[in-house]
């Protein structure tokens, strides 16, 4: 199907925490749920484009993290322990259980994180440049290292995400090898259009588990590791070249070293490879859950 820059879902809220968040939901109601996690600065419009292809036999659910989307943002530090409460609580009040997760960037984190606490309740697990811990900053793509070094520097950081909204401004699009039309880009600038807004896109690179620290983050996605190498949970890899978080080598390792699973490349593609690749990725998705997780 052709890119498509509309959004074409009609909004649902559910409170959470007293908060309202906001998701989208398409499919079957009677269908095995398949739960979709953006990251950082997206929102459920990353899925767009995917969902229609899984649509037609699976449940689909993709939820704004607090902060981002159509989500309220409420006062909160938005550490990763933050959204782990959010991303729980919404699990809970949407009573998903043997449930597919389709997971991204900090979306990647706070599935497994989940997965790995709720084993008995995962039936199968796509992910696609997810997040895992890096030894040192030697290891982060090097052409991003002295900006990503900047988000986490005091001053430095606010300068660049809370003034300039680089986060959406030039990461974003940066990482998106077709780049982004201005109607895409006005969809993802709508819910930071305030400085204080932006704080939640400041917090993420923030936690990244780099070189340690910081150290709840880096033990949280070291467990989640731990429990994906061990795991007999059916899994699905997308990458594409040179991708940023998993690179071809990364994918050819983790086809080693990750039981039960299955990759697909994409082909040309950089972080935001639901941008480049959507019909591959959703094929892909339908496909590997007919097959295989069912």
């Amino acid at each position: 199907m052709p890119l498509s820059d509309r959004y074409d879902f009609p909004p649902h809220y559910v409170d959470v925490l007293g908060s309202k968040m906001h998701y989208i939901e398409s499919g079957p109601k009677d269908a095995s749920p398949v739960l979709f996690l953006h990251g950082n600065p997206t929102s459920s419009y990353l899925w767009r484009n995917i969902i229609p292809h899984v649509a037609a036999n699976s449940r689909c659910i993709a939820p704004d993290l607090v902060g981002f989307g159509k989500s309220d943002k409420p006062d909160l530090a938005y550490r990763f322990e933050d959204q782990v409460r959010y991303v729980d609580a919404f699990i809970e009040k949407m009573g998903l259980g043997d449930v597919t997760l389709v997971i991204h960037d900090w979306g990647s984190a706070l599935g497994l994180n989940w997965a790995r606490r709720h084993a008995e309740r995962v039936k199968g697990i796509a992910m696609m440049e997810f997040i895992s811990p890096v030894k040192s900053w030697n290891d982060w793509p090097e052409g991003i290292r002295p900006l990503f070094q900047a988000f986490r520097t005091p001053g430095a950081g606010e300068e660049l995400v809370l003034d300039q909204n680089v986060f959406i401004e030039k990461v974003l699009p940066g990482a998106v090898a077709r780049g982004l039309t201005e109607a895409e880009m006005a969809h993802y600038r709508a819910p930071f259009g305030e400085r204080a807004s932006r704080k939640p896109m400041l917090s993420f690179p923030r936690d990244l588990p780099i070189e340690g620290q910081p150290a709840d983050v880096v033990a949280a996605a070291q467990a989640y590791m731990d429990w994906l190498r061990g795991s007999k949970v059916p899994k699905l890899l997308f990458w594409g070249t040179p991708g940023i978080l998993v690179t071809p080598a990364d994918a050819a390792r983790y086809r080693e070293t990750l039981p039960m699973l299955e990759s697909v490349d994409i082909g040309p593609g950089l972080h935001y490879l639901q941008e480049d690749a959507p019909d591959v990725i959703g094929r892909g998705i339908a496909e590997w859950i007919a097959r295989v997780v069912h």
